[in-house]
């Protein structure tokens, strides 16, 4: 037997559409409906066969006197088997509909779900992706900076110190840099913008992937970058680094003098943002925004701040984003990095991890 058409194809004018969740909670409310409905159909029936049954009797006793009356208990007999047949046919046909249903709902419940949670991944890699940019815009432009250019061309105490002062003023306007180094071609730092904070002049950083990176940049215009590390020289802070080469007369071809490198104060930086993906109130407790970067850490999670030693493996499928539910009912979606202007970014992924209730 075919459900009643009881939901229009969309809303009308003036009208608002159904939630998921309200379709949700009207197809639990149509079965038990049905069941209540089905019930009380059972217990007519069995009061029927009951008035059969005693019709029956009582037509017996009567003898000859009771034959007109027993031909009416059989007819109420058969009426009672045939209401009860048709009661269980539509209890299987109710049943097997309202759980497709109820199958198809939550399908949907999951399937919007998942979308929303990979859009809310989206969000999140898409706000780290511009940031970074912009660091990628400030080291090459400050790489050009006439007291950077001057004191990686000749270093003297009194071009080294006034380079020093130039990079602190920079950081008194960047509030989301921890320090900015000027290096010289082997990897020694010539002077930073906080010396006071971080005394790394004549520190050697030629070993830094980063600088390793920067010493093979062939203009001005291209940018080297690390993965997201622990800086001893800065007092153990973790940071996103950004390097350019300096080079002579700040040109993007000139002779390469140097290279300026610029730490991102990551972990600060990094919380905000997934701490800023609107997740729901009521889901919150159980909902976790992640960022992990190519080799899987987990550099940046909204419960607490990365140690960069965790590692979360996301089953990709090859996919640059999507949704999926673990065996124990968690939920991950995840969405590859798209990079942002000429920031191509770095393999990271931005992550939803919604446990189950």
């Amino acid at each position: 037997m075919p459900l009643p058409k009881t939901i229009s194809a969309g809303p009308r004018a003036g009208e608002n559409p159904v939630s998921i969740s309200e379709l949700i909670e009207l197809t639990n409310d149509l079965r038990t409906s049905a069941a209540d409905k089905i019930s009380g159909i059972q217990r007519v029936t069995g009061s029927l066969r009951m008035l059969a049954l005693n019709a029956m009797i009582e037509s017996a006793r009567a003898g000859t006197h009771g034959r007109g009356f027993s031909v009416v208990a059989a007819e109420v007999r058969e009426i009672a088997a045939n209401v009860g047949l048709i009661s269980e046919q539509l209890q299987k046909e109710l049943t097997a509909q309202i759980d497709s249903l109820s199958a198809h709902t939550q399908s949907m419940a999951n399937a919007a779900m998942g979308t929303r949670m990979v859009d809310l991944a989206l969000n999140a890699i898409e706000i780290i992706d511009r940031n970074l940019y912009e660091r990628t815009c400030d080291v090459r432009w400050w790489a050009t900076d006439s007291a950077v250019v001057d004191c990686a061309a000749n270093v003297t105490p009194q071009s080294a110190d006034y380079a020093s002062k130039r990079l602190g003023v920079i950081l008194n306007a960047y509030t989301v840099y921890l320090d900015l180094w000027l290096c010289d071609l082997h990897g020694k730092v010539l002077a930073n913008g906080r010396p006071d904070r971080y005394s790394v002049a004549g520190l050697d950083v030629s070993q830094e992937p980063w600088f390793v990176q920067a010493s093979r940049l062939t203009s001005g215009d291209e940018y080297a970058v690390g993965d997201i590390s622990v800086a001893p020289g800065l007092k153990g802070a973790q940071v996103a680094t950004y390097a350019a080469s300096v080079r002579t007369g700040g040109e993007s071809h000139g002779a390469p003098l140097g290279v300026l490198a610029i730490h991102f104060d990551w972990a600060p930086q990094a919380e905000t943002i997934v701490r800023g993906v609107r997740i729901e109130p009521e889901e919150k407790t159980r909902t976790a925004v992640l960022l992990v970067d190519a080799h899987r850490r987990v550099i940046a999670s909204s419960e607490g701040t990365s140690t960069l030693d965790q590692h979360f493996q996301i089953e990709t499928g090859n996919q640059s984003h999507g949704f999926y539910t673990r065996s124990d009912g968690t939920t991950v979606a995840f969405h590859a990095t798209p990079g942002y202007e000429t920031y191509r970014g770095l393999g990271w992924h931005g992550v939803i991890v919604r446990r189950p209730d």
